[in-house]
């Protein structure tokens, strides 16, 4: 068979199971599944996000310090935003919006708002049934909650997920992220140059980039789960408030057109109607699955990949860590997603660019943060955003990577796969090798199966972990309002 033609059948294969994967049936098992596990467990999100706030970023100025192979709390945190705040809470939300019309940002709040409960189990089980490896590192995930909790008889998904997630982390977790960074590094040189790179000069930008992230890359893994964790605790908040300062500047100097952006989102995500000629024919199927796919795409919930850095926290307490992956959520979806929407759609962008894939991308975010900032602060913001964001997904993912690696061929692996993911930060500066890419996304995608099988069979674990911690939680939350009650009291016959 021609090696040509071998390709094409392959990229046919593919694209047929990467539309299953990420289809609507699958989306909508993925949000499903979040309200199933809401129901049961009596919407923590919702009902305890105050007891969630307090008790994450309420604590961030009090973390603690690590044991010998574990990450604080805050750490576990950090490092899964890491590998979910990526490229695509940037190019991604503006390529729903452009394609899908403001009613797609409506059903990525659906899915996030869910996706708070699935993470939410996903971590709370990661921690439950985590173990210790030969480096004495608490190691746990999808693979290890349905060995650990299904038995040998549910090894093969275990397995199954493992292998998807080992590939998957050289492609959407590696590749896409340095080909991004190189890209924008590229965009901000020619925004202030007079003269654009030539194909000879923007190869060797290219390059030098790859080699600069990949040896940063190598340097941070060869110290181990500790140095990971400490990176990210430092580069992540960083990254995350610049990014959302910067976007709320544009938001606050297009106030008035605010409230009509948030009318349009409700309004359209129940009215296939066009906003403009480019969205003739959209219909709310496609609204909806452009809106879910992004949510799931921004936050990760349902596909198993960020237990995997939770499952490293020094914490005890399951429920504890799974709050964690409540505020996870939330940052990564209802603020960083949401605030890139309303940036392109407040500043007019949006109007200009509904329909045109060309635009459906960073491009139209970029022209949005110009129209506040000029061309070369605007075009240079964006470009940061997307080197800090792609930057630390590239050091999340390699986590994951590993850890599924380990799972497979054991610990003498690691070492091995550190130095191919770091090979590959090199190749993907210089070439997008698409095919792989396109591989791994679909991969990526069919993470979530065993995943979210393990999750639906081990409900009655979560819910019974959760209902242990929340009656406490709320016994204590009702004696403390008792104490102010009779404090307030006092003060008041006293006075």
């Amino acid at each position: 068979m021609d090696f040509d033609i071998f390709l094409r059948v392959i990229e046919n294969i593919n694209s047929d199971l990467n539309k299953f994967v990420w289809g609507p049936y699958m989306l909508f098992l993925l949000v499903g599944t979040g309200i199933y596990l809401s129901i049961r467990t009596k919407f923590p999100q919702f009902f305890h996000f105050g007891h969630v706030i307090k008790n994450t970023i309420g604590k961030i100025m009090n973390r603690g310090k690590a044991q010998k192979g574990a990450m604080t709390p805050f750490q576990a945190l950090t490092t899964a935003l890491a590998s979910t705040v990526g490229v695509g809470n940037i190019a991604g939300v503006t390529g729903a919006l452009i394609l899908g019309g403001p009613g797609a940002i409506f059903w990525m709040w659906v899915s996030g708002l869910f996706g708070m409960c699935t993470k939410f189990s996903e971590v709370t089980l990661a921690i439950e049934y985590r173990e210790k490896n030969e480096n004495d590192d608490w190691i746990g995930g999808p693979m290890y909650y349905i060995k650990n909790g299904l038995g040998r008889k549910w090894r093969y998904l275990a397995v199954a997920f493992a292998l998807f997630g080992a590939i998957a982390a050289l492609g959407i977790g590696n590749l896409t992220q340095i080909n991004s960074i190189a890209e924008q590094v590229v965009n901000v040189i020619n925004a202030f140059s007079s003269d654009p790179l030539t194909k000879n000069s923007e190869f060797t930008v290219r390059l030098i980039t790859g080699i600069t992230i990949s040896a940063l890359a190598a340097f941070v893994l060869i110290g181990g789960v500790s140095k990971i964790g400490a990176v990210t605790e430092r580069l992540v908040p960083i990254m995350v408030i610049v990014y959302i300062l910067s976007a709320i500047i544009v938001v606050l100097v297009n106030i008035e057109r605010l409230p009509g952006a948030f009318l349009s989102i409700f309004q359209c995500a129940f009215n296939a109607k066009a906003i403009g000629g480019g969205l003739a024919g959209n219909t709310i199927i496609n609204i909806m699955s452009r809106g879910i796919a992004r949510g799931v795409f921004s936050n990760e919930a349902g596909l198993g990949s960020a237990p995997m850095a939770h499952a490293h926290s020094s914490e005890t307490n399951p429920v504890k860590q799974g709050l964690f992956g409540i505020f996870e959520v939330f940052v990564s979806t209802i603020c960083i997603c949401t605030l890139t929407a309303l940036v392109v759609m407040t500043s007019g962008v949006a109007e200009q660019c509904y329909g045109n894939i060309q635009f459906a991308d960073a491009k139209a975010t970029s022209l949005a943060f110009q129209s506040v900032f000029g061309p070369q602060i605007g075009s240079l913001l964006i470009a940061s955003g997307l080197l800090l964001f792609a930057a630390s997904t590239i050091l999340g993912w390699a986590l994951y990577g590993i850890r599924c690696a380990e799972f497979l061929f054991g610990h003498k692996i690691i070492r091995i796969y550190e130095i191919i993911y770091c090979f590959v930060v090199l190749i993907g500066s210089i070439t997008s090798l698409k095919l792989v890419w396109n591989i791994s996304d679909t991969l990526n995608g069919l993470m979530a199966i065993p995943n979210l099988i393990a999750l639906l069979a081990l409900s009655p674990v979560i819910i019974k972990l959760t209902k242990k911690y929340f009656t406490v939680v709320t016994k204590a939350e009702k004696i403390e309002a008792l104490k102010q009650e009779e404090l307030e009291h006092t003060q008041t016959q006293e006075k």
